[in-house]
């Protein structure tokens, strides 16, 4: 199942531990409506949350169809601009330029980027399944001499050193060690090329990780940082960030609507909700630079 190119060498084996291999299995057996039934309205699936303000609006729709078609339509308008926020921080980008998307999921960030940026882009996912849908979906789009996914560790690509101007994370960090993976991305990175993370981060005022911090772990079987470590981790490996912004507050009318969306709630929308209220959790982007 691995994706080879000329001039690299992919890992063998995608999954480094016992770890990475339950959250292999997690999202090849994963079929989640709140992650299909969006995707499906326009064929981009994002599997990250959403920004922005939410059109209370389509809660009123006396017809319970009808209010479904909108409510799901309209949590993937926040979604998508979401991925089109992360795409604007990218840098200037040509259409000769390689992007690569660490922990791309169902890849449409990567469609994302490429449509903005006429640039090419390579996604890595641990899970076979994502890979093969994704492909499927650059295939159908007429695109995929150009967006290409591959099933990858984030961790270990196989890519060549320098071959990329820029590179994000969106909300996949959570699965690794930080270190492991900023190492990767500066090796991947051309110097002055741009990293980029949206990502939700426990909040060191706070104290330590809070019960809805270990609430949503536990729900996605993931293990979130303390924001410090964002910054000590990148300084470590040569990125250096040129934009910090706080998007919780962006965030939570997304998650509003969405615990009033009967058939996508997961479960785990309040809790999220209490976090960004209470402070012990923050939804934050980070730009930098690798030097």
């Amino acid at each position: 199942m691995t994706t080879t190119d000329a001039g690299t060498t992919a890992p063998p084996v995608p999954t480094q531990s016992t770890y990475q291999s339950r959250v292999a299995d997690y999202w090849n057996a994963e079929e989640n409506l709140v992650n299909l039934a969006l995707g499906q309205i326009d064929d981009l699936y994002h599997h990250h949350y959403g920004i922005g303000g939410a059109d209370e609006s389509v809660l009123e729709d006396a017809d319970p169809v009808r209010r479904r078609e909108r409510l799901t339509a309209e949590l993937h308008r926040l979604e998508h601009a979401q991925a089109e926020l992360l795409a604007s921080h990218l840098g200037r980008l040509t259409p000769d330029d390689r992007v690569f998307d660490a922990g791309c999921g169902r890849g449409g960030g990567s469609v994302v980027a490429h449509l903005r940026h006429g640039c090419r882009a390579d996604g890595v996912t641990i899970s076979a399944k994502q890979a093969e849908f994704a492909n499927a979906q650059a295939r159908a789009r007429g695109i995929d001499g150009k967006v290409r996914y591959h099933h990858r560790n984030m961790l270990d690509t196989g890519f060549p050193t320098g071959g990329f101007a820029a590179s994000w994370n969106n909300e996949s960090t959570m699965y690794v060690e930080l270190d492991l993976l900023f190492a990767e991305h500066a090796r991947l990175l051309r110097r002055g090329g741009r990293y980029v993370v949206i990502t939700g981060c426990y909040d060191d005022t706070y104290g330590r990780a809070s019960r809805e911090v270990s609430l949503i772990n536990a729900h996605y079987i993931c293990d979130i940082h303390p924001r410090s470590e964002y910054f000590r981790a990148m300084a470590r490996n040569r990125l250096v960030p040129v934009h910090v912004q706080d998007l919780t507050q962006d965030t939570i009318p997304y998650w509003a609507l969405r615990s009033r969306a009967d058939h996508l709630v997961t479960g785990i929308e309040d809790t999220f909700l209490t976090a960004y209220r209470n402070g012990s959790f923050q939804y934050l982007l980070i730009a930098a630079d690798r030097v």
